[in-house]
C-alpha cells in the first residue's frame, strides 16, 4: 500500500509540473513568474490561480483608467504572496485606485445621508457653463467661500427654484470644494433623513440628530416634499435651525417651494394648522440664510 501511495504521489507531482510547464510557455505567464520571488516547487502546486493571477497582472499593465479595467473587481488584482511554503492570493489596490482613493480623500469631510452618486462627486469644473440664471447663484457661492475661509461669520442660502435645475449640485460643490480644505459637512436628503430618524428612534437617534445639528456645514436637501408632522417640525426641524442659529453655522436649504410656498406646508399637520409654529421656523431659515432663486431648464432628462 505504502508503494502505490508513493507512485500515486509521483504521478501527481508530475502532472502538477506538466501543468506549471505549459503554462510557463507562455509569454506572459513567463513574465509575470519572473517577478515573483517565490521557489519553482512551491509555484507548480498553484498553477491555475498563478494563471489567473497573471491575467489580471497584465490586464494592469495595459489598464489607461479605473473605467476600462478588466478585472473581476474594479481597481483590484488577484495576486500572490509567499507565507511558508504555500502562497496565499488576495485582492490588492492597483496603483490607479490608490490614486483616486487618495485623490478623494477630501470626501471623508462629507457626510451624505441618501443622494445621488453624482451629487457626491460635485465639482464646480463639471458644471454647466452655458446657464446664465446660474450667475447669482455662483456669485454667492464665490463670496461665501472667501468669507467663511477668512472666518467672517455668513449666511448659508435658501435655494429655491425648478425641477432638475441643479440646486443641490451647485451646494455639494460648494462643500466638496471646502472638503479640501478640511472643513466638515453634511449633505442631508430630507424627506428620507426624517423616516431614517423616526426608523432609528430606540436605535442611534440622538447620534444623528446631534450630528447634523452640529456640523459644520450643513445643507437640508428638498425642505418642503416631507411629510409634515408636528413632531417632525418642532422637534426635529425646530431645534435642528435653533441650534444652528444660536452658534452661527452656515445652513443651506434646497426647495422647488418658496419662503412663503413653505410657511403654508410647514403649518397643516394632521393635527390640525398652526401657523405661529410654521413661521417661527420661516423666521429661523431667514436668520440662517439668504434667499436666493434659480428658475432653469430641467439637467436630469
Amino acid at each position: 500500500m505504502e508503494n502505490i501511495n508513493k507512485y500515486i504521489d509521483k504521478e501527481k507531482s508530475l502532472d502538477l509540473k506538466h501543468a506549471y510547464m505549459d503554462a510557463y510557455s507562455n509569454k506572459e505567464f513567463k513574465e509575470f513568474i519572473e517577478t515573483l520571488p517565490i521557489e519553482e516547487e512551491i509555484l507548480i502546486k498553484y498553477t491555475s490561480k498563478l494563471e489567473e493571477a497573471s491575467v489580471e497582472y497584465h490586464n494592469c499593465k495595459k489598464c489607461k483608467n479605473l473605467s476600462s479595467c478588466k478585472n473581476k473587481i474594479c481597481g483590484y488584482r488577484y495576486s500572490p504572496e509567499k507565507e511558508g511554503k504555500m502562497i496565499n492570493f488576495s485582492y490588492i489596490m492597483c496603483d490607479k485606485k490608490v490614486k483616486e482613493e487618495e485623490k478623494n480623500e477630501y470626501l471623508k469631510n462629507v457626510e451624505f445621508y441618501d443622494v445621488a452618486e453624482e451629487i457626491k462627486k460635485a465639482s464646480f469644473k463639471d458644471l454647466y457653463k452655458d446657464d446664465a440664471n446660474r450667475v447669482p447663484v455662483l456669485k454667492y457661492i464665490t463670496e461665501f467661500i472667501k468669507k467663511y475661509t477668512k472666518g467672517e461669520k455668513v449666511k448659508g442660502m435658501y435655494l429655491n427654484g425648478s425641477f432638475g435645475s441643479g440646486k443641490t449640485y451647485l451646494i455639494a460643490a460648494l462643500f466638496n470644494d471646502l472638503a479640501k480644505k478640511n472643513i466638515r459637512s453634511a449633505i442631508v436628503y430630507y424627506p428620507e433623513f426624517l423616516r431614517d430618524l423616526k426608523a432609528s428612534f430606540n436605535k442611534d437617534y440622538e447620534e444623528k440628530f446631534n450630528y447634523i445639528k452640529k456640523v459644520d456645514l450643513l445643507l437640508l436637501d428638498d425642505i418642503g416634499a416631507e411629510n409634515v408632522s408636528s413632531f417632525n417640525r418642532d422637534e426635529v426641524l425646530g431645534p435642528i435651525l435653533q441650534y444652528r442659529m444660536e452658534e452661527n453655522l452656515p445652513t443651506f436649504f434646497t426647495s422647488n417651494l418658496t419662503l412663503e410656498e413653505l410657511e403654508s406646508n410647514l403649518s397643516i399637520t394632521s393635527s390640525g394648522v398652526d401657523k405661529v409654529k410654521a413661521r417661527r421656523i420661516i423666521e429661523r431659515i431667514k436668520q440662517l440664510s439668504e434667499t436666493v432663486e434659480l428658475v432653469s431648464k430641467n439637467r436630469r432628462n
